[in-house]
């Protein structure tokens, strides 16, 4: 299974076109742990028509209005790289366009995360896959012939390629999180998979990693009464970092199996915690022992009690007081 899960904090657009907000947001990501913090560059003019509809869940304004306004220049896209970098952070963006391919290249990522609204644009796809990079292909809207065509494209290239099970739900609830699609993404094209959240907990990124994902994504924010389009569908810092803590404990969970015949570490406790033969009477040296003067009793440093009627029937070759352990010493030889 996996031993080291990938952590990546989206930001998004949560800094709503605040540049010291996306610096602290890389911060804040740091702090929680994370492995990458992820924003969207977004080129209004190469994506989007001006009178494209906003979803469902943010009517606040204009599609192409709101990603004009919450934009960044190359050279501020480069000193958010060079924050991260400085914070011990990969920094990451999804593309939406060719264009934005282009602008990330020149800001020089390491890897790319395809988002969900993206697996059908094959020509975006072709170009990313054409970088070498590592891609994280997100699944949330996505059929599985479409996904097929979108896993082809990028293995037409390299395999550098994990798949993440998402559900375009915001919030997504417990029902609709889709678990049993990371077994069947996993044996429909043998890569790695991974989890992209847009459940309100944690719980469903846990048992995602423990059913094997090696890449976690999770939306964050300062705070979920922030405006715009994520920021009430995200994990503010103290549940982001709760669950980093959880996922690496997870993972090393699965790390490290456990024999459960290497019993080294419980000696001490077995003999304090189990149970030996006892003896309810004075049993006089030559006696025949039978069931009646038995007991069992606390410590385990005698003869255990899963071994009682192998005692019965034997005999004693000295007193053995009554409430005490009846050692193997006490026996005659069989």
């Amino acid at each position: 299974m996996n031993n080291n899960v990938y952590i990546i904090a989206e930001v998004g657009s949560v800094h709503d076109g605040s540049f010291g907000n996306a610096q602290r947001l890389i911060d804040v990501a740091a702090s929680c742990g994370a492995d990458a913090v992820k924003f969207q560059t977004h080129l209004p003019a190469a994506e989007t028509l001006k009178d494209a509809p906003m979803p469902s869940y943010f009517k606040g304004e204009p599609r192409f209005e709101y990603f004009a306004r919450t934009g960044f220049t190359l050279e501020q896209w480069k000193k958010l790289a060079k924050h991260a970098a400085d914070a011990g952070i990969e920094f990451m963006s999804s593309p939406f366009s060719e264009e934005a391919v282009a602008m990330l290249e020149d800001i020089g990522i390491s890897r790319y995360k395809i988002p969900s609204g993206e697996v059908s644009n094959l020509p975006m796809l072709e170009a990313i896959a054409k970088t070498g990079k590592q891609v994280l292909l997100s699944s949330g809207m996505s059929s599985w012939n479409e996904l097929d065509a979108a896993v082809q494209t990028i293995l037409r290239h390299h395999d550098k390629l994990s798949v993440m099970q998402c559900t375009s739900a915001y919030p997504c609830p417990p029902e609709r999180v889709g678990l049993n699609v990371l077994g069947e993404m996993r044996a429909r094209w043998n890569l790695p998979v991974g989890y992209s959240d847009h459940s309100m907990e944690n719980n469903a990124c846990l048992a995602a990693v423990a059913l094997g994902a090696t890449v976690v994504e999770k939306h964050l924010t300062f705070s979920r009464a922030m405006y715009g389009s994520d920021a009430k569908h995200s994990a503010e810092p103290l549940q982001f970092a709760a669950l980093v803590k959880g996922i690496r404990e997870i993972s090393a969970m699965l790390a490290n199996p456990v024999d459960k015949n290497d019993l080294g570490d419980f000696r001490e406790m077995k003999e304090i915690f189990e149970k030996s033969v006892v003896s309810t009477r004075l049993i006089p040296a030559g006696t025949v022992i039978t069931a009646d003067m038995l007991g069992i009793k606390k410590p385990g440093t005698g003869i255990p009690a899963a071994k009682i009627k192998e005692v019965i029937g034997r005999i004693v070759q000295q007193d053995v007081a009554a409430d005490k352990l009846i050692l193997e010493s006490d026996l005659a030889p069989k």
